[in-house]
């Protein structure tokens, strides 16, 4: 069985794809952390809700970011042709 350059350049796109979707499971993991915590946190002083919460959100849109950039290069790197 012989396999041609594209063949490669095709398997090793799938292979890094699934990498990059890898790359997704840390922030949902670092969301439910922050998100436990926060709960901890307003739990134990609850006039400080609204800056626990504020500081929540914002890393949360920071921590989301990383996952969608791993999607977003999980999906060129299955759908654009690197061949042409």
């Amino acid at each position: 069985m012989t396999f041609s350059g594209s063949d490669l350049i095709h398997a090793t796109s799938a292979i890094g794809a699934g990498i990059a979707v890898l790359a997704t499971f840390g922030p949902g993991l670092g969301q439910g952390i922050a998100t436990g915590q926060a709960c901890a946190a307003i739990a134990r002083n609850p006039g400080a809700k609204s800056e626990v919460t504020s500081t929540l959100l914002l890393g949360m849109a920071f921590a989301e970011t990383s996952g969608l950039f791993g999607l977003v290069i999980a999906l060129l790197l299955l759908f654009v042709r690197p061949l042409g």
